[in-house]
């Protein structure tokens, strides 16, 4: 049996740019570049690589709690859906369901 990776929420989704694909976060915990985060909400159920994020539009290696950065999305959030940093997994774009 795989072993199921950890996860902690870190923050959520304030709004999304469906043009360029970009979603704000408010965090509550640090978030980095390279860090793998899962998205979740009434439709969205993803995880993915943080490649890049900005704050004020000035690119930023690190946020912490409080601050509110701009990140580009694989795919479709809104507002609400809940960010979690997601650790010991390779990223797949996949999330293992449960009984699996």
């Amino acid at each position: 049996m795989a072993e199921q990776p950890e996860e902690r929420r870190i923050g959520k989704i304030t709004h999304y740019f469906g043009k360029i694909g970009v979603a704000i976060i408010e965090l509550t915990d640090t978030l980095k570049v390279g860090d793998t985060i899962h998205i979740m909400g009434a439709t969205a159920n993803f995880t993915q690589t943080v490649g890049s994020m900005q704050i004020e539009h000035e690119p930023v290696q690190e946020a912490a709690a409080e601050q509110v950065v701009g990140i580009k999305v694989d795919d479709r959030v809104h507002e609400g859906d809940e960010v979690f940093l997601r650790w010991g997994v390779v990223c797949s774009g996949e999330i293992p369901q449960q009984g699996s």
